[in-house]
């Protein structure tokens, strides 16, 4: 077992209940593995307590990077919400914690 943080670093950015979370291998050898087991299902799960909608994974092999789109923040997002828990950047750290 790893956890994502090991592979990856994570940028976020957040829009109302629109979090967008992009998933950056430390080393792009490890974006084949990151685009196995990183799918749409698991980080809808994984975030499930702060994320009440749809979770869409994009693919930038490119630059090397998962972009995943999560809709429905709960408690209103980072515009309405005074708790730090529904902010991107808490997010991005909820999802580094996830085990491959």
């Amino acid at each position: 077992m790893v956890l994502l943080h090991e592979l990856a670093h994570c940028r976020a950015g957040d829009k109302g209940t629109v979090a967008t979370l992009t998933v950056v291998p430390h080393d792009d050898a490890a974006y084949p593995e990151l685009v196995r087991a990183l799918t749409a299902d698991r980080v809808r799960a994984h975030l499930d307590p702060w994320i009440g909608g749809e979770v869409v994974r994009h693919e930038l092999p490119l630059v090397a990077a998962l972009q995943f789109v999560c809709t429905g923040v709960r408690g209103g997002g980072v515009t309405v919400s005074t708790a730090l828990d529904t902010h991107g950047k808490s997010l991005s750290s909820r999802l580094l914690a996830l085990e491959l």
